[in-house]
């Protein structure tokens, strides 16, 4: 098994930016200031969908109306991510390092190194997948054994796909790919098709100017007949219904997008179909604006991190950093490590540096 050879940070009190010699993105020239700015806003587009999301998660909106009416902005004086960020870090990370050669060996050795090997305790804040996928490394099963756990369907690849159409901007089908390299250790069957939904979807905001084209990629990558493809398809014709349904609400939009894929008094609300397929539904019913993509995905409740972090980071890569209101912007640090200890200190911009080229015409060496 090769070794990854990035070296773990210490938690710094500010803002850092990770040594490292990544393998640039083969991308054409006169394109990189645009990417850079939309890679800026899919990264962090997601931090924020996962801050504002956090605190609602696994909870229905009934009981979100209950508590703050209406969530329209972070609801805590200190907004954190969650293991969506902190994944999403890793994961771009060890593209940032392979790029396109990206191999299974490289994943599964990257788990062992930064997380499994290390004496960290549960890795509390993880979930189900990432904990089933852990506690069989760590007893010496590997990929594809590893993912052979009762959450392999989770939506644990999903949250942590926007690195991959990052780096693969404009070429949904790499995403995907790449996607599923990384999801081999942990995930399988829906589990996969809902990162490489979420991976080419990402791909191609970076690139596109609709959300026709952003959620056509998504479904062109993954099996039409899955379970996954379904509730993407379901969601975003819900959306679409109501939107332009005379006197329609941001309720009304929510409750029909909510009810077209959420399988009633099922009691884990990490399903990969469902979180991509509400994602996309609130992505859409908003045209791809950031502010509204996040918040409708926060306020639909479920897991509500994964889908606004999800939702996020479409619509900031669709529309660039500048969409991302600067409150929300400025209240995202580096991560804290509180579900992965070795990711303290990096921040999902110096990730998003990482994964685009870093002049004008860069190109792979």
């Amino acid at each position: 098994m090769s070794a990854l050879h990035l070296p773990l940070p210490p938690p710094p009190p500010a803002r850092r930016r990770p040594q490292l010699r990544p393998v640039p993105p083969s991308r054409p020239a006169g394109c990189t200031t645009a990417l850079r700015e939309r890679a800026r806003g899919a990264m962090l587009g997601l931090a924020v969908g996962d801050a504002l999301g956090a605190p609602a998660e696994n909870m229905k909106p009934s009981q979100i109306r209950q508590r703050w009416g209406r969530i329209e902005g972070f609801v805590t004086d200190d907004p954190v991510g969650t293991d969506d960020t902190e994944y999403a870090v890793f994961s771009g990370l060890l593209l940032a390092e392979h790029g396109s050669s990206l191999t299974v060996a490289h994943v599964e050795a990257a788990w062992h190194r930064w997380i499994a090997d290390l004496d960290e305790g549960p890795f509390r804040g993880a979930g189900f997948s990432e904990r089933g996928t852990l506690e069989n490394l760590r007893r010496g099963l590997a990929a594809p054994i590893s993912a052979q756990h009762r959450h392999a369907w989770s939506d644990g690849l999903a949250m942590r796909a926007a690195p991959f159409g990052v780096y693969a901007a404009g070429r949904p089908a790499e995403a995907a790919r790449l996607v599923a390299v990384d999801g081999t250790v942990s995930h399988d069957g829906e589990g996969i098709y809902g990162g490489r939904a979420v991976a080419a979807g990402v791909a191609t905001a970076m690139v596109a100017g609709s959300t026709d084209a952003v959620i056509a990629a998504a479904l062109s990558v993954i099996p039409e007949d899955s379970w996954t493809a379904r509730s993407l398809r379901r969601a975003v014709a819900a959306a679409q219904r109501s939107r332009l349904t005379p006197g329609s609400t941001r309720l009304g939009t929510e409750r029909a997008v909510r009810s077209a894929v959420v399988i009633g008094g099922y009691p884990w609300t990490d399903l990969a179909p469902e979180a991509v397929g509400l994602a996309f539904g609130a992505f859409a019913a908003s045209r791809g604006d950031f502010t509204g993509s996040v918040l409708t995905a926060v306020n639909m409740g479920r897991d509500a991190d994964t889908t606004a972090a999800v939702a996020g980071a479409l619509a900031g890569a669709l529309g660039g950093i500048d969409a991302i209101p600067n409150h929300w912007a400025e209240a995202i640090g580096p991560v804290r490590g509180s579900c992965l200890p070795s990711m303290a200190g990096y921040h999902v911009l110096d990730v998003a540096e990482l994964l685009t080229p870093r002049s004008e015409g860069a190109t792979a060496s």
